[in-house]
């Protein structure tokens, strides 16, 4: 009876160990980036004015640690900032522009503007915007305009107290 309850705990932690070992070996041992279920890139309101989205609504970020058309974030940046990946050109909907669209060679990451885009996993639902201005992984993270420039406000648009900086 003695020797049962030392066993239970173990097979637990056994079983544990080989489901982790088997979604680490079936995801090739990285953190995947966060790929579109509709691959567009779109504008769409928010309370920071209109930024650009998924073809979901869910809000796209640029890194300003990154350089044009090269992603620079870490890995463990890459857990909380998921990349916005395509297996396609993505498409253009509500005000993008469909020149500034690209993807990264090899890795699908989708740019605009040069700009690598991410999605926050603090973000829950089409058009929030809790990543907007965070200083995180070296750098600052912003929203975009149509035209793929930095949105730096972090005052939302409705607001009379302080006018939007659309990064003009």
């Amino acid at each position: 009876m003695h020797r049962a309850r030392l066993i239970a705990p173990i097979v637990a932690v056994l079983a544990i160990a080989v489901v982790t070992a088997f979604v680490v070996a079936s995801s090739g041992g990285t953190t995947k980036a966060a790929a579109s279920t509709t691959a567009a890139v779109a504008l769409d309101q928010t309370s920071l004015g209109p930024v650009l989205v998924d073809g979901g609504g869910r809000t796209l970020y640029l890194f300003e640690g990154d350089r044009p058309d090269v992603s620079t974030l870490s890995q463990a940046g890459r857990a909380v900032w998921p990349p916005f990946t395509a297996k396609s050109q993505p498409a253009a909907m509500g005000g993008a522009n469909s020149a500034l669209i690209a993807t990264i060679p090899g890795s699908g990451q989708v740019t605009y503007n040069g700009h690598p885009l991410y999605y926050y996993v603090g973000d829950q639902h089409a058009g929030q915007t809790a990543g907007q201005g965070l200083n995180q992984f070296g750098a600052r993270w912003y929203v975009l305009s149509a035209t793929g420039r930095a949105i730096t406000s972090t005052t939302p648009a409705n607001s009379t107290s302080a006018p939007s900086t659309y990064g003009y």
